[in-house]
């Protein structure tokens, strides 16, 4: 019938690193972290006529598909109500684990005069317990797999639908996109 193949070690191992060197590639290509806010929590509520301090902490939950860890700057996020800058969020430097979720504290302070600017469509958005908001953050890092460390930059756009009486997250939409830097 026919010639029955010869078992040769060496062509099963060349087989199994070449597969495993295939995954390793396919893993290996960078992929957008994922971020999603858990909740917010008003830290300072304070009247001073005619100034008010509004000072919040959003609670975030990062995940880092990677299979390697990251290291990354801290920066400032910025929050926008009807346009305008309504204020900002300090987004402390870190590192996260490979392929591992966390979350993130972030302090955040409101200006409520640039709120009063849009009193007339804040108290429509209190009546109807929905206020939309737009946060935009570039958070810059690096990535280090035994001997390559990469630069990297993540730039996150997300709308976040607000009840403003209770601040509980009732919707949202966060969209990441990762670039890598030359060296």
């Amino acid at each position: 019938m026919g010639k029955k193949a010869k078992w040769s070690w060496t062509s099963a191992l060349i087989g199994a690193a070449s597969a495993t060197a295939a995954y390793a590639l396919v893993s290996a290509k960078p992929k957008d972290p994922a971020f999603h806010l858990a909740s917010i929590g008003l830290t300072k509520f304070n009247l001073n006529f005619p100034v008010l301090d509004v000072e919040l902490v959003l609670t975030v939950h990062v995940t880092n598909p990677n299979i390697v860890p990251i290291h990354y700057d801290s920066t400032i996020m910025s929050i926008s109500y009807d346009g305008s800058l309504l204020g900002s969020a300090l987004v402390h430097s870190g590192s996260q684990p490979a392929r591992s979720c966390q979350l993130l504290k972030l302090p955040a302070r409101l200006d409520a005069i640039e709120l009063a600017h849009h009193g007339k469509k804040f108290l429509a958005d209190v009546k109807r317990r929905e206020m939309e908001l737009d946060a935009a953050v570039d958070i810059a890092g690096d990535a280090k797999l035994l001997w390559w460390n990469h630069r990297f930059k993540v730039h996150v756009d997300s709308n976040i639908v607000v009840d403003p009486v209770f601040l509980e997250v009732v919707d949202q939409e966060n969209k990441a996109q990762l670039q890598l830097l030359n060296a």
